[in-house]
């Protein structure tokens, strides 16, 4: 498993959006500034992400995005699950695309392999928003009320 640039992206936006004390919604555009990265780009994104049910979108003045559950409710698999394409981390299809017509060895390099994607999408379920957060150090011990939703 390789996170995609769409994972990446995602995570550092929803992370801007974490760390709103304020909980107000975030325009795209702002964090589009504040990151360098596209506007198009986002927009595409977010609508996963709302898909998804991790963020919300309010329109009118002072809309924007935030988030749609407590950050520590929301973990990176969440994130990166979101974004990608679709059934490109599912271990079963991994294991399905490689049938008993196949080689020995070409079926025990897919199990392998499924099993790898299995450890690293458990890995980033193990990560939540509010620790990726709190990891950068701007929120100090007890601010995990900061980090909760509206």
């Amino acid at each position: 498993m390789q996170i995609a640039t769409k994972g990446r992206v995602a995570v550092i936006a929803m992370l801007e959006l974490a760390l709103r004390i304020d909980h107000k919604p975030v325009a795209l555009v702002n964090i589009s500034a504040r990151q360098k990265i596209s506007l198009s780009y986002l927009e595409l994104l977010f609508g996963r992400l709302r898909r998804q049910g991790l963020v919300r979108s309010a329109r009118g003045p002072g809309g924007g995005y935030s988030l749609a559950r407590d950050a520590v409710d929301i973990n990176m698999a969440d994130i990166v699950l979101a974004v990608d394409e679709p059934g490109r981390h599912d271990p079963r299809a991994v294991i399905s695309s490689v049938g008993a017509g196949h080689p020995r060895g070409q079926r025990i390099a897919s199990d392998w392999h499924a099993d790898l994607e299995r450890t690293m999408v458990e890995f980033l379920a193990s990560v939540s928003l509010q620790d990726l957060a709190e990891s950068q150090g701007r929120l100090g011990p007890g601010a995990a009320s900061c980090l909760k939703s509206a």
